[in-house]
Order: C-alpha cells, then sequence, then structure tokens
C-alpha cells in the first residue's frame, strides 16, 4: 500500500510538472504535533519534500493567517477557524474533516482516577490546567465538557490556563497543576505513554471535536501542487493509520 501510495504520488508530481523538491509551511494545532512528526516523515518519504510545522493553538495561528502569516497549510483543531479563513478569502477551498479528537483527563500524581468527577472536587485538587477555551478548540471543549457535567462551578477557581494544548501539557507534566485536559493524542505519544494516569472524558459530555484541514491562499500561491498534495495525503491509508495509532477517530 505504501509503495503504491509513493508511486502515485509521485505521478502526481510529474504531471503537475513539479520535478523539484520544495518545502512547504504547515499550521499545526498544538493537539497533533506528536502524530504531526510521524506524518510529515511518511510524507517526505513518499514524496520527497519537506515540511516545516509550526505549533500553536489554532485561535493564535487564525489570527496571524489574517494578519498575513506566510503558511501554506493549516491543520485545525476545529473547522470553526479554517471556515473562517475560507469565509474571509485566505483559503482555497472550505476545509475537510481529517480527524475527530477526544479529551482526556491527565495527571502525574496518584489521584483516584476512578471517580475523577469527585477527585476533582476534593482538596486533593488545588489546580487544574485547561488550555485557553478562546483560542484553543480543546480548551474551548473541555469547558463544555465540565458544564455538562455541572463541574464548572465547583472547579471554576481551580483552573489555570495554559495558551495552548502544548502549555496545558507542560503544567500537567511539571505538576505545577494537580490535573489537566488535554487530547487523548498527547497522551499516546511516544515517549510520553505510560507518564502519569489518564481517562478519556464521557462523549456526551462535549461534541465530537471535528479537526479541518485547508490549503491557505499563501500555499496556492506558492506551492500548489505540494500544498493540495499534503492536504490529500492526510486522507491517505498510511496517514489515517497514523491518526488511528493516536487515538483520533477517522471521518
Amino acid at each position: 500500500m505504501k509503495n503504491a501510495l509513493r508511486f502515485l504520488l509521485a505521478g502526481a508530481l510529474a504531471l503537475h510538472g513539479a520535478v523539484h523538491a520544495a518545502t512547504i509551511t504547515v499550521a499545526v494545532a498544538a493537539n497533533v504535533q506528536f502524530a504531526f512528526e510521524e506524518l510529515r516523515s511518511e510524507f517526505t518519504r513518499a514524496t520527497g519534500h519537506e515540511i516545516k510545522p509550526v505549533i500553536n493553538s489554532s485561535g493564535k495561528f487564525a489570527a496571524q493567517i489574517m494578519n498575513g502569516a506566510p503558511f501554506d497549510v493549516f491543520l485545525s483543531a476545529d473547522m470553526d477557524y479554517p471556515e473562517a479563513l475560507y469565509r474571509s478569502g485566505h483559503a482555497i477551498a472550505k476545509p475537510r474533516v481529517y480527524a475527530y479528537g477526544a479529551l482526556v483527563l491527565w495527571t502525574m500524581k496518584p489521584l483516584d482516577l476512578a471517580d475523577w468527577q469527585a477527585t476533582l472536587r476534593s482538596p486533593a485538587v488545588a489546580k487544574i490546567a485547561v488550555a485557553n477555551p478562546k483560542t484553543a478548540p480543546y480548551g474551548a471543549e473541555a469547558m463544555k465538557a465540565l458544564a455538562a457535567l455541572k463541574l464548572d462551578d465547583a472547579v471554576r477557581p481551580k483552573l489555570v490556563f495554559g495558551e495552548s494544548i502544548a502549555q496545558t501539557n507542560q503544567y500537567i507534566q511539571s505538576a505545577v497543576a494537580d490535573a489537566g485536559f488535554t487530547a487523548k493524542s498527547v497522551v499516546l505519544a511516544p515517549g510520553i505513554k505510560g507518564q502519569g494516569k489518564w481517562v478519556e472524558l464521557p462523549k456526551t459530555a462535549y461534541q465530537p471535536i471535528a479537526q479541518g484541514v485547508v490549503v491557505l491562499k499563501h500555499g496556492e500561491q506558492n506551492e500548489p501542487v505540494v500544498s493540495r498534495q499534503f492536504q490529500d495525503f492526510l486522507f491517505s491509508p498510511p496517514a489515517r493509520t497514523i491518526l488511528e495509532r493516536y487515538g483520533y477517530v477517522l471521518p
């Protein structure tokens, strides 16, 4: 399957006359950063093209792109930000859902996660890390889950906000926070898997986190073939295998 994919991608390059090795810059939502290393490596092996990733929260990327940041492709943690970029003319087509993400509660401390809701209410937990809900979709969905489970009032004084999932993970791993909400893809990443304890939140407590990808205007103007090629690659069997391994549900 991989050999077939490489043949097709190479053929697509030849048909478009793109014979040079190119580098594209991809804005990557922080929840995808670990899976992205494998995605980038597989894409480069298949095509010879390089990807320069930049990691941040989706909301910050959207603002930067609207202000002219030279990204070629945007992997968002939601659909709202890429939809807004498409409507404003910064993306060349409507976003496509490449994966659905899941929320987990993660801790490095010896907390009882069997009844994690009671644990979060208890004095044993003084600080709970959450990504900024204004710019990070996983933070927004975590806040919705807390409200749905009627935990929001009880834990609000304990919340500490990271700029993105990446900073939230730092708070959790360093035990600055007693526990925190992050993406399932993080706790399944090599080098992190097995650290601490985690529990997945009930799917009924929040909306499935649909994550969208768009080719941006900059990508269409500078490396249109490779930018589109990478977007298509995300829906190929090798990429889907990688995403599933990191706990994503596929569309």
